[in-house]
């Protein structure tokens, strides 16, 4: 079993290197001190923790909670958990200068008469966790738990919570039983490992997305990051920006996007948007002028529901983008089907969120089962190299779907990540997951639904069991 959290980190205000109430922030204390062998510390995690930049500020602010997402040399994700808040700092003054010497950084505050006041300020500091698992909410209760105890003196060592963090909590594999365990502060946590290690884990980050930006709009996203284009998010929320990368990223299961991933980039890195590459980035909406000039990048602004797509992206075929609506239509507005009945006995309510996600992401799971029939046939296995290898045959599967003239499929088979999927996926002898399943009886299951429509509904909920019990 892996370890829980690799490292936790204290990060604070660095006085300095102030200059206009603006800083950076600088490591106070980490643990383990020195690094792990197979897990080296992160450096420059202070940019990620405040994205917006270390600044004092007059009035203490709530704290807040947040996950930023880091990708390492290897495409190995480590995940953040930030619980950022102030603490009073008292500013001493000094004596004042020429005016050409005086910095607003100085944060005096002059009287009519020229003398000088203290000053009580706020500082941000930070609590992190470092880990290479994602488990959000269970981080926000050790986070929380540790906050509390530093804040209100408890009669709790701060030694021994952090200890057995670090040392005592073991994520169990993938598909084993939940895993109990404690921080010493009369607390009880729970870590429960998905099914399958390849099937993603969203909680209701879907079904929040469309939500926010309504299903015509997340069906443009969808055919965006499919066939490679740049995708930028602003918000004023961090945790709504990491949850719709995440939501988004996870509407294209079977693939993983092997692309440039950063759901909360820093003020400072900004330079990153420039990349020839594609990418999924969150911004903080005070940056929203700052990145409007990009000619090349998909925005879209998560608070006020609207994306704005510069170019020609290729779409899905208009019989595919009709079934498609229609099927969401059918989980997310279910009363439409209602809506001019004469007399209605009930009226029809969509599932709860955590379930509603999982109907939602059930119907894309369907959508490339479908589109990806008969894809095992145009495998080919190359034996020229002294190790074996298979790959696609591309012309073989876009004339035995007649698919040669349709844009979408065509740029979704040149993608990377549909090549890292015909290496996970390609070998016969392997474990299979939820979608090798689905994809092993669609044709049949396709058939059926031809004769009875009224078997849609039903396929799509029972696969979102399943996605349901993954989690």
């Amino acid at each position: 079993m892996d370890r829980f959290v690799d490292y936790f980190v204290v990060l604070g205000f660095d006085h300095s290197k102030q200059r206009g109430g603006l800083s950076t922030g600088r490591v106070l204390q980490r643990f383990p001190v020195k690094d792990w062998s197979d897990v080296p510390f992160i450096d420059g995690i202070e940019l990620f923790c405040q994205p917006q930049g270390w600044r004092l500020s007059a009035s203490p602010q709530q704290p807040t909670y947040f996950m930023s997402v880091l990708t390492d040399v290897d495409a190995n994700k480590h995940y953040c958990a930030c619980l950022s808040f102030n603490e009073p700092i008292a500013i001493q003054p000094i004596k004042q200068a020429d005016d050409d010497d005086l910095y607003v950084d100085d944060v005096i505050y002059n009287n009519v008469d020229g003398s000088v006041h203290h000053s009580i300020m706020y500082a941000p500091k930070c609590l992190v966790l470092v880990s290479r698992h994602s488990y959000p909410d269970v981080f926000k209760n050790c986070l929380g738990i540790i906050y509390t105890v530093y804040i209100d003196n408890l009669d709790f060592k701060m030694e021994k919570l952090i200890g057995n963090l670090l040392a005592c909590v073991e994520v169990p594999p993938s598909g084993g039983s939940a895993a109990r365990f404690t921080l010493g502060a009369n607390d009880r946590q729970m870590l429960q490992p998905p099914l399958s290690p390849t099937v993603p884990v969203t909680r209701s980050t879907v079904y929040q997305l469309f939500d926010q930006l309504g299903i015509q709009s997340v069906i443009t996203l969808f055919t965006a990051i499919t066939t490679e284009h740049k995708i930028l998010f602003h918000s004023k929320s961090y945790s709504r920006l990491h949850d719709a990368c995440h939501a988004l990223t996870s509407l294209m299961y079977p693939f993983y996007y092997s692309h440039v991933y950063i759901p909360l980039l820093p003020s400072s890195l900004l330079e990153v948007l420039s990349t020839p590459t594609p990418f999924v980035i969150g911004v903080h909406s005070s940056l929203r002028n700052e990145v409007e000039d990009l000619l090349d990048v998909i925005t879209v602004d998560l608070d006020g529901g609207s994306i704005s797509v510069p170019e020609h992206l290729p779409r899905l075929d208009e019989h595919t983008t009709a079934q498609l609506v229609n099927q969401l239509c059918l989980v997310i507005r279910p009363q439409l089907s209602q809506a001019d009945d004469a007399f209605t006995s009930s009226q029809l309510k969509p599932s709860p969120p955590f379930l509603l996600d999982k109907e939602i992401r059930a119907i894309f799971v369907r959508l490339f089962a479908q589109l990806l029939q008969g894809y095992r046939s145009c495998l080919q296995i190359v034996r020229i190299h002294p190790r074996p290898f298979i790959t696609f045959h591309k012309s073989s599967f876009l004339g035995q779907r007649n698919f040669v003239e349709n844009e979408f499929v065509v740029r979704l088979l040149e993608c990377m990540f549909f090549n890292l999927f015909v290496k996970d996926r390609g070998p016969p002898f392997r474990a299979s997951d939820l979608f090798d399943e689905l994809y092993a009886t669609m044709n049949e299951t396709l058939k059926r639904e031809t004769k009875s429509p009224e078997l849609v509904l039903e396929n799509i909920r029972n696969l979102a069991q399943q996605l349901f019990l993954n989690e």
